[in-house]
């Protein structure tokens, strides 16, 4: 079976389309974290200990999900352009390299035109789309408003996608994965306590919560209806549908997803990780014909 290459399939690195018509290393590479010194103009000084401390756990956990941006400035010699807070957190984590755009330093207009040619892409993610965002207006200084005009979207739109990006990693990379939809992210971002907010997403991987349901979730939480968040996230489907959803896990070796409204009306989804896994699943399924 032919199965169509997307971005998804393709990683971060499908932000810039033909990388190399643009530069050569246009796209993600890794560098070593020795090569690598910071921005002397960076404005920010002071970096919260707690946050980098967080922030290189969660990278130690499942990597960096957000590369940086580098421009080179001499033989094996980088210098950060955006991302400082991510290289220092790596470093704490104990890495010794880091995936990285590496740019020159007066590409910004073929920068500007690869991103912005991508964002229209239909089969980039939201966390591809905002990482896109987020490069215009780190790298070339735009502010929402300048962006909206630029790619044509609503300042809301953008500023929606740049949101998820503060969502803790594992969420980030649920969505990435398809473990849950952006309606599910944009739900619980309303949340502002990170550990409640991977609490709620792990109870929407595990009972396949309709995003209706994550709103009331969070909305009850936030109103104050609910002390325990543990509480509120506690409904299970019957037994009968629990079965069915391990039988489904266990038969595609991939955590199914599996939501029910008040009508008995629902749906299955089946994540995959890449193109070769997709095609697993799909000769799985031609299998039990």
């Amino acid at each position: 079976m032919m199965v169509k290459r997307n971005a998804l399939g393709r990683g971060l690195g499908a932000l810039i389309d033909d990388a190399e018509k643009i530069q050569k290393g246009a796209g993600i590479s890794e560098i070593d974290l020795s090569k690598i010194e910071a921005n002397p103009f960076q404005p920010r000084t002071k970096f919260d200990e707690d946050a980098l401390q967080e922030l290189a756990t969660s990278i130690k956990e499942i990597g960096l999900v957000q590369p940086i941006t580098l421009r080179k400035i001499a033989e094996d010699k980088y210098q950060i352009i955006a991302g400082e807070r991510r290289f220092r957190a790596s470093q704490l984590a104990g890495m010794t390299s880091i995936p990285a755009y590496v740019r020159k330093a007066k590409d910004d207009g073929m920068l500007e035109m690869a991103l912005v040619e991508n964002i229209q892409r239909e089969d980039l993610d939201a966390i591809e789309i905002g990482l896109s965002y987020q490069r215009l207006m780190e790298e070339l200084g735009y502010t929402q408003e300048e962006l909206s005009s630029r790619v044509g979207k609503k300042r809301s739109t953008i500023a929606n996608y740049m949101r998820l990006l503060k969502l803790p990693a594992v969420i980030q990379k649920g969505l990435i994965d398809k473990e849950i939809s952006m309606g599910h992210a944009r739900a619980i971002i309303n949340i502002e306590d990170a550990d409640t907010q991977i609490m709620i997403f792990e109870q929407i991987v595990k009972h396949g919560f309709s995003v209706r349901k994550v709103e009331e979730i969070v909305r009850d939480l936030n109103n104050g209806g609910e002390k325990d968040a543990a509480k509120v996230v506690k409904e299970k489907f019957p037994k009968a549908f629990e079965t069915v959803k391990h039988q489904l896990t266990s038969i595609f070796n991939s955590r199914v997803g599996f939501s029910m409204d008040e009508k008995g009306k629902g749906k299955i989804t089946i994540p995959f990780k890449s193109e070769k896994d997709l095609e697993r699943i799909v000769k799985i399924i031609e299998n039990q014909k």
